[in-house]
C-alpha cells in the first residue's frame, strides 16, 4: 500500500501537472470504484483544480466550488499520468481523468478491487475521510509520546494505526523500528521515555529520507515504480537477507496478508519472535534465538 512518502511524491507530481487545469472528463470504467452517489461525478467536469492534498494515505484533488476527488489506493491501486497527445497504455484502467495537460488513470493489480474514489463537497466532508492520525513530521516529541501512549498496543500496531499516526503502514513501520533499534512487539506501555524519543527521531528521519529518495528516483517524472518493496530498505521485504547494519539474517512474523520484518540482533537482543505459522509447525524445534538458525540455509 502506498504510504506517506509515496503519497507525498504522488501529490507533488500530480499538483505540478493539474493545478490550474480544468477537469474535462471523468470516466469511471469500474462502477464499484466510486463509493459516493451525491453529488454526481458529472458535477466535477469543467471545474478547475485548486490544489492537491495528502490526507493520511489518501490523495485528494480539490476543485472549484469546494469539491474533492478523494482516492484511497489500498494495497494494489496505482496512478499513472499520460501527457496530452501521448497514447494511453493498454492496461485496464478503473478510472480516467482527462485534463488539458494530460490524463490521469488508476489501475489495480490482481482480482480484488479495494481501491476507492469518493466525490465530496466541503471541508467537513473531506475531514471525515481523515482517520485522525498525528502527522509525525509536524509533531513535537511530547505530542508523539502522548499519542503513542494513548492506547496500549505493540509498537508495530501503534505506528500502523491510522487513528494514531498518519500515513505509516507495514513497510515504513519496519524501517522506522529498525532505525530506532526497537522490537516491533514491545508494548507502548513498556517503552521508556528514551525509547519513545528514539522512535520519534527515527520516524521523522526515515520518512524524510524516503521522501527525498523517492523524489530523486522519480527525477521529475510522474512516479511509476511505486512499491512496498525496495532494494534500499534495511529490513522490510528482506527475509533471510543480511541486515546491512550487523549482517544477521532478517527475520519475519507473518499474520494473514501482512508480515513484519526485523533484525533480531539490532532490535530484540538476539531473541526470535514467534512466527504464528512456522512456530506452530516446528513446535519445540522452533529456535529461541537467532543463533539457532542455520545462516547458510
Amino acid at each position: 500500500m502506498p504510504e506517506l512518502p509515496d503519497v507525498t511524491v504522488y501529490r507533488e507530481a500530480l499538483a505540478q501537472r493539474v493545478v490550474g487545469q480544468s477537469l474535462d472528463k471523468a470516466l469511471i470504467l469500474l462502477p464499484f470504484l466510486l463509493r459516493t452517489v451525491e453529488p454526481p461525478l458529472s458535477v466535477a467536469e469543467g471545474r478547475r483544480v485548486i490544489e492537491v492534498r495528502r490526507v493520511g494515505k489518501r490523495l485528494a484533488i480539490g476543485l472549484e466550488g469546494d469539491f474533492w476527488l478523494v482516492f484511497h489506493l489500498m494495497i494494489a491501486g496505482r496512478l499513472h499520468w499520460f501527457d496530452a497527445g501521448t497514447p494511453l497504455a493498454r492496461r485496464a484502467a478503473l478510472l480516467r481523468l482527462q485534463f488539458g495537460s494530460g490524463t490521469l488513470t488508476l489501475t489495480e493489480a490482481g482480482t480484488k478491487r479495494r481501491a476507492s474514489l469518493h466525490f465530496l463537497q466541503g471541508e467537513e466532508a473531506l475531514r471525515l475521510q481523515d482517520p485522525g492520525g498525528l502527522e509525525i513530521m509536524a509533531a513535537t516529541a511530547a505530542e508523539f509520546a502522548g499519542r503513542l501512549r494513548s492506547e496500549n498496543h505493540t509498537l508495530k500496531r501503534a505506528l500502523t494505526d491510522p487513528r494514531l499516526f498518519s500515513g505509516i503502514g507495514n513497510a515504513y513501520s519496519d524501517e522506522i523500528l529498525h532505525a530506532a533499534k526497537l522490537s516491533p512487539v514491545m508494548l507502548t506501555s513498556r517503552a521508556s521515555d528514551a525509547e519513545i524519543s528514539r522512535l520519534h527521531d527515527a520516524a521523522r528521519d526515515q520518512l524524510q529520507l524516503w521522501i527525498e529518495r523517492l523524489r530523486g528516483q522519480a527525477g521529475g517524472q510522474f512516479p511509476e515504480k511505486v512499491t512496498a518493496f525496495r532494494k534500499e530498505m534495511t529490513v522490510h521485504g528482506r527475509f533471510r537477507l543480511p541486515c546491512p547494519v550487523c549482517g544477521t539474517p532478517v527475520q519475519r512474523i507473518r499474520y494473514v496478508d501482512n508480515e513484519t520484518n526485523y533484525c533480531a540482533t539490532c532490535q530484540t537482543g538476539g531473541r526470535l519472535l514467534a512466527d504464528r505459522a512456522l512456530s506452530r509447525l516446528l513446535k519445540q524445534d522452533w529456535p529461541k534465538t537467532v543463533d539457532g538458525f542455520d545462516r547458510d540455509e
